[in-house]
């Protein structure tokens, strides 16, 4: 009988726990999703006032889930990552070079478009976080290899394969869009024709 008892206050012990932490985690996301649409509607430093606000929690709740925004932001960026990873693969690509292009830039587009919030929040926070800086350089090595996939043919004949690779690189970056789209104020049709010619200069 006693052995019944201890088991039986274990399981309940065990149900609360589960029950916590299942709490817990609601409350973490709610934190990560309202930091999310706070930078998508155009905050992109948002104080952690603001995010409990938004994520109807205490502010109490946000340090007790992170112990700083730092280390929220390097957490929304894994999420944000994740909300948006099924736009990184490439597509299958035309073998001729212009359509080839045409299709790499439309596909390239989409995704920048889609993170131009948080990677603008993301420009702001990474001289103070080693994390975002550390998430940028990581996001820069994926897209050097996404071109590499894209447009191995033309890098395989190039006498300075590295060079080129660097140049498409700076060409199809988020930075070289969002100074086309903020600050020449281009369209985003615009800017994937500007896109589009640079890749073909360096590429033909």
């Amino acid at each position: 009988m006693v052995g019944f008892l201890a088991l039986a206050m274990q399981e309940l012990s065990d149900t609360a726990l589960d029950g916590r932490s299942a709490r817990a985690l609601r409350t973490r996301n709610r934190v990560v999703d309202a930091l999310l649409d706070l930078i998508d509607e155009g905050d992109l430093r948002p104080p952690a006032a603001d995010v409990a606000r938004r994520a109807g929690v205490s502010l109490r709740s946000v340090y007790q889930h992170f112990d700083d925004l730092e280390t929220l932001f390097r957490v929304a960026g894994e999420r944000h990552r994740q909300r948006f990873a099924h736009l990184e693969p490439l597509p299958d690509l035309p073998e001729e070079l212009d359509p080839r292009v045409a299709a790499y830039v439309a596909h390239r587009v989409i995704w920048m478009e889609a993170v131009s919030p948080m990677a603008r929040a993301a420009a702001l926070q990474a001289p103070f976080s080693p994390g975002i800086a550390a998430r940028q350089a990581a996001g820069r090595a994926r897209h050097v290899e996404t071109l590499a996939v894209a447009f191995a043919p033309e890098l395989d004949r190039a006498e300075d394969r590295d060079g080129l690779l660097h140049g498409l690189e700076v060409a199809a970056s988020w930075t070289a869009w969002e100074h086309l789209r903020t600050g020449t104020a281009l369209s985003a049709e615009e800017a994937a024709r500007v896109v589009e010619r640079l890749l073909l200069g360096l590429l033909r």
